[in-house]
């Protein structure tokens, strides 16, 4: 017993020394009191600008096995800020995780996935034109949601799986702070008709392997809301082309804290580091798919193909990048999944630099409304939120560039041959 004790106490101990959490560390405040040049109005007032930051330092063992400090500013639980297309992230995962579960032969995220049309206002979906074979398929919407960030891919993901069983299966591994409760870009679903999603069918060589009716399996947002501040927020907002003068209420909107995003990006690189039960239960193929598509770039796209000069290789990827139109180097690949919608811009990210051997985990969140009224679209993107955004991805990678490491990591798991996605 007393070794079994002893062990135990061992491994917590461990666990504790690998995962040193640090509220509003020094290093943070320093970076942003010291930067303000570069970084602009958020770190001039981030209570404005409702910045937070997390970010998490890489340390290998002898065994290459990773040991994590993680330093945060302003980012605890009950601080609502919008997560936008960031949950398309825990929804990819929590599709693939169901498919697993389901263990029908044959079924899998290359099977035709169909989706029919119950009440309005619902829509079908028979073909998808990007697809190979013109069918589509969860690996295919996967895809689409992390090379441009694909609203209806994430909408045909969310229909699959339905608000309890994606909600309830991303509580049951310790991500509590998040609810995914509705579509994106569909403004003609209302909080009800969210709750309702369409019937679904799994399709193999003219064979029905899956079908579930329309479902009404929904869970209620007030189990959240008891624990979040600044649900109603602006002074106004845009309605049917009308200005409505009351602040915006996000009591039936998406949440997730910062902490959940991190999290969860962290246990999809690192499975080895969580406990079993917080893992995703994915196969080793299915993880490939995940890193290729987090990481990939349009232009190395077939399928689905996209315009190089609209979707350039920094569309999506906002931390150290801004979005701005330019070519990444190829040591550097990001893993990541970024969100933009009412003023907020947020990118939850692993970076990588495989010449140089560095490597980070880095999530922030901005906010950029100067008029305080939603839905107008007269948000600063562009001139605020962006170049902050990039900056604190540069200034986090200069650091990592200079700073000691006892042991150069061996990034090889995360390298990949992304020709291969197109053959």
């Amino acid at each position: 017993m007393k070794s079994t004790v002893s062990v135990c106490f061992t491994l917590a101990l461990s666990l504790m020394i690998s995962t040193n959490y640090a509220q509003n560390s020094d290093f943070l405040i320093d970076l942003l009191e010291q930067n303000v040049e570069r970084l602009g109005e958020p770190a001039i007032d981030s209570r404005k600008h409702r910045v937070q930051i997390i970010y998490t330092q890489i340390e290998r063992d002898k065994e290459n096995q990773p040991h994590f400090s993680h330093h945060r500013f302003n980012a605890w639980e009950g601080r609502y800020f919008y997560p936008a297309s960031v949950v398309k992230m825990p929804t990819a995962l929590i599709a693939l995780e169901l498919i697993n579960k389901v263990g029908i032969e044959g079924l899998n995220e290359h099977t035709t996935f169909l989706t029919g049309a119950g009440s309005e206002p619902q829509t079908a979906v028979k073909y998808d034109l990007s697809a190979p074979g013109k069918l589509p398929t969860v690996e295919h919407y996967i895809k689409k949601i992390f090379l441009v960030s694909d609203n209806d891919g994430f909408n045909r993901l969310y229909e699959m799986l339905g608000q309890k069983w994606l909600n309830e299966l991303l509580w049951q591994k310790g991500l509590e702070d998040t609810r995914i409760i509705h579509r994106l870009s569909a403004p003609e679903f209302d909080h009800q008709a969210n709750r309702r999603v369409n019937p679904v069918y799994f399709i193999s060589n003219g064979q029905l392997l899956y079908y579930r009716s329309e479902s009404n399996n929904w869970i209620e947002p007030i189990l959240h809301n008891m624990n979040l501040r600044n649900l109603r927020q602006g002074s106004g907002y845009i309605w049917g082309g009308e200005l409505i003068e009351e602040p915006f209420d996000f009591s039936t909107r998406n949440y997730s804290s910062l902490e959940d995003l991190h999290q969860c990006l962290k246990t999809l690189l690192f499975p080895e580091s969580q406990e079993v039960f917080k893992r995703f239960y994915l196969k080793p193929e299915q993880y490939e798919l995940i890193y290729k598509a987090m990481s990939m770039y349009p232009r190395e796209s077939i399928y689905p193909a996209y315009d190089s000069t609209i979707y350039h290789d920094s569309f999506v990827k906002y931390l150290k990048y801004g979005g701005k139109q330019e070519r990444i180097p190829e040591n550097i690949r990001i893993f990541n999944k970024v969100g933009r919608a009412y003023g907020y811009l947020t990118d939850v990210a692993y970076i990588v630099d495989f010449e140089n051997g560095v490597e980070f985990l880095l999530s922030a969140t901005v906010y950029t409304n100067e008029n305080d009224i939603f839905n107008d679209n007269q948000y600063e993107y562009d001139e605020i939120g962006l170049p902050f955004l990039a900056e604190l991805g540069k200034l986090i990678y200069e650091y990592e560039l200079e700073r000691d490491r006892s042991i150069t990591p061996d990034l090889n798991s995360f390298k990949f041959d992304y020709s291969k996605d197109n053959q």
